[in-house]
């Protein structure tokens, strides 16, 4: 199988979280050139252009993707990791400033840099994206219906992107994590400690996951190993979606 990424240009949005610059690393050892987009670009992986962008913004991520096309001369490859957390709460306490707010960056950021990066793909002859998704995108939480929604809006969007551009010989998947550790666990649950103790039994492995075990699925997402692999939800979750 190849995993190589030689010679492919990249871009991974959120690349300053744990996910995201796993998954910038990942591609960087496979071979590729990596533009890191985030609102912390200082936090980039070393190696990689750091770009500064609110993926919510459609100026920010139009130039954000004409900088990495500039540097690199085309784009093979597109991760959208951006995302933020909700408000923990239910419709009934959550205002629609908040509702929109967690879309415009989880679906609307996925959706804008898909936009401009498309048209480069199809210049480079074909292309894969990969929209991070969740385990929470298949199954319900409580007080987490906004985010839930954004992550199953992203698989179903995954499909319908598939099918819009398999003609351009351009793969579009998603993959779902399941909880992993990262930094914003302490910000949830206190501790990573109590992270692991709470989360880790609602997998059937019985722990976590690691942002490495994340960026290995999508390595495999982007590289030719998947080549036969289009409009898919590959689940890395421990377990979490199987009872």
């Amino acid at each position: 199988m190849n995993y190589s990424l030689q010679g492919k240009a990249a871009i991974v949005t959120g690349a300053a979280g744990g996910i995201g610059s796993a998954i910038a690393r990942a591609f960087m050892q496979a071979g590729a050139k990596v533009a890191c987009v985030d609102l912390e670009a200082s936090k980039a992986p070393a190696g990689s252009l750091a770009i500064k962008c609110d993926v919510s913004s459609e100026a920010d991520t139009r130039a954000a993707v004409e900088q990495a096309v500039k540097a690199y001369g085309g784009l093979h490859l597109l991760v959208n990791a951006a995302a933020m957390r909700d408000p923990s709460a239910t419709v009934t306490d959550l205002d629609l400033a908040g509702w929109n707010r967690v879309f415009a960056v989880n679906v609307g950021g996925a959706f804008l840099m898909s936009r401009w990066t498309i048209p480069h793909m199809v210049k480079a002859g074909g292309g894969s994206i990969i929209h991070i998704a969740s385990q929470l995108g298949t199954v319900g939480t409580a007080g987490r219906v906004a985010y839930c929604s954004t992550k199953g809006a992203l698989i179903t969007m995954a499909k319908a992107m598939a099918v819009d551009h398999a003609a351009q010989k351009i793969r579009v998947n998603t993959l779902s994590p399941g909880a992993v550790e990262t930094e914003r666990m302490p910000l949830r649950f206190g501790t990573m400690e109590k992270a692991r103790e709470v989360m880790g039994p609602k997998h059937l492995l019985g722990r976590l996951g690691m942002p490495d075990e994340i960026a290995a699925a999508a390595l495999f997402l982007a590289s030719d190993a998947s080549s036969f692999m289009t409009g898919s939800n590959l689940l890395i979750d421990g377990g979490y979606n199987a009872v």
